[in-house]
């Protein structure tokens, strides 16, 4: 398939957005300006500002002088690039190729879009209507090379399509500076008589280079469609990435399951057919407003079950507002990992964490309950409890380490030890009572002490004699001194953990 690409050229890009914040800016000459050298500087300038021979470069008192009543803005140095970022993601409902080109512009790979909306020509009307239906003035053309279809959305007057193979015909009468050339190259070939590139398109490769350089070629090439030119899309094209664009805006949540079923049934299947699965994945909602709606889902393990993640979607969709309409849909599969088919038994009922029911069940309470809400802890080789455990990185995780089950743990452990207030006899019975959080228990019964040491290549502490106590209204702790007694009095003890 022939590649075919549109530029973009927001001609007033930060004036226009100044008047669509404030619209009395619109019918009068408006600029804005920023200080350059001691002196303020013309930067941008609307259509009214120009016509008047306001110019950029201009000083700001030149073109007050011409124009006393003048309205002025300070510019901003980032305003036009985050211009361009906020507009590129908009136009993803587009295409899913957006490059932002500096300072003004936008590149569309549209290859395989256009179709969808009737042909080349309905496509480029449905973007200049909503573009001047949100106050931008822009000029935008469709070729083969993107060199070509810049060259005219910024220096041709009347054609927007050029059919595929004549961009060389098309580029003939523009001024070599269609060619995105340097200023100074620019110059140069004006002086020579080079007004347009017709005067020097037929001109041997060779002396070309001599006077220009290998800089001036490459851009022709570009244009020409001899040499392939590369740019840097918003957002890399996701290999499991599946949109599905809308004749007509949606406002319900039963068009809203609609698109999300079918956009599961064609990334599930395609998934199933590499033997793989999802684990993390967002469904987008690109508004007619320019907003976007997304909800996120994830799994525990990966899962190509349609059925299984529609359900997790189902949850959310609930927190979709479409507003005035959704016209386009996307599902994206961030993190995919190959499906292990795993082996049944007979003779054994459970399949215990390999079950697929289990993580299924967790995939949807998780939707419920927000995500990273349940966690399974595997066992670590320490002894410091808070040391004993990590987290693991998935519901099947294996390790070579036993949990320890010989010596009573406390139900609720906590990340860290609380310093408390005790009384005890010595030199090592268990406390009498001891106080925390202001109140205090009076130890009944005690069992203890055991001694927990820290690894013999760690030095960061103490030992610890751990005590279970219980107080007098039978809840018990887990309570440990750290370090022996001694007349000086450096132990101290801590709470650190709670049975049921």
């Amino acid at each position: 398939m022939q590649k075919r690409f549109l530029t973009i050229w927001f001609r007033y890009l930060k004036t226009d957005w100044h008047c669509r914040r404030q619209p009395e800016l619109s019918g009068n000459p408006f600029v804005l300006t920023s200080p350059d050298h001691g002196r303020m500087v013309v930067t941008a300038a609307n259509a009214n500002a120009q016509t008047k021979d306001i110019f950029i470069g201009m000083a700001l008192a030149d073109a007050r002088a011409i124009h006393p009543t003048l309205q002025v803005k300070d510019d901003k140095p980032e305003l036009a690039s985050n211009l361009l970022k906020g507009i590129s993601e908009w136009c993803i409902r587009f295409t899913p190729f957006v490059s932002i080109d500096l300072p003004d512009s936008l590149v569309f790979d549209i290859t395989g879009c256009t179709h969808l909306w009737g042909g080349e020509k309905q496509y480029l009307t449905a973007i200049n209507k909503r573009f001047k239906n949100f106050g931008y003035y822009i000029k935008t053309a469709i070729a083969d090379t993107i060199g070509t279809s810049w060259a005219i959305a910024h220096f041709s007057a009347d054609k927007r399509i050029i059919e595929s193979g004549c961009q060389n015909l098309a580029l003939l009468s523009l001024p070599p500076a269609a060619l995105r050339l340097e200023a100074a190259t620019v110059e140069r070939m004006e002086k020579l008589g080079l007004r347009s590139i017709s005067s020097f398109i037929n001109m041997p490769w060779t002396a070309l280079r001599r006077r220009f350089g290998t800089a001036f070629l490459q851009r022709l090439d570009h244009a020409l469609g001899k040499e392939e030119e590369f740019v840097q899309p918003i957002h890399s094209i996701k290999k499991y990435h599946e949109r599905f664009p809308c004749l007509e805006p949606i406002v319900t949540a039963s068009g809203i399951e609609i698109a999300l079923q079918r956009l599961l049934d064609e990334l599930c299947n395609r998934l199933k057919g590499e033997g793989k699965g999802l684990r993390f994945a967002s469904f987008k909602g690109y508004r007619m407003d320019g907003k976007i709606e997304k909800i996120d889902i994830g799994t525990n393990r990966p899962s190509n079950n349609t059925m299984h993640l529609f359900k997790l979607f189902e949850i959310k969709i609930d927190s979709i507002e479409p507003a005035l309409g959704i016209e386009l849909f996307t599902l994206e599969a961030s993190k995919v990992e190959d499906v292990i088919p795993m082996q049944e038994k007979l003779w054994d009922e459970s399949a215990g964490l390999d079950d697929i029911g289990l993580s299924e069940l967790l995939d949807r309470i998780e939707g419920k309950v927000g995500q990273h809400q349940i966690h399974r802890y595997v066992p670590d080789e320490h002894y410091w409890p808070e040391r004993s455990f990590k987290p693991a990185t998935s519901i099947n995780e294996k390790t070579g380490t036993q949990w320890k089950v010989n010596k009573p743990r406390p139900l609720q452990l906590l990340s860290s030890p609380v310093a408390i207030e005790v009384t005890a006899p010595i030199p090592d019975y268990p406390p009498m009572l001891f106080r925390y959080k202001g109140k205090i228990h009076k130890i009944l019964k005690a069992d203890g002490p055991e001694r927990i040491e820290q690894e013999w290549w760690l030095q960061e502490g103490k030992h610890r004699d751990y005590y279970i106590v219980e107080d007098e209204e039978g809840n018990r702790y887990w309570l440990f001194r750290s370090g022996h007694y001694d007349a000086d009095k450096s132990y101290q003890w801590f709470l650190h953990g709670f049975f049921a």
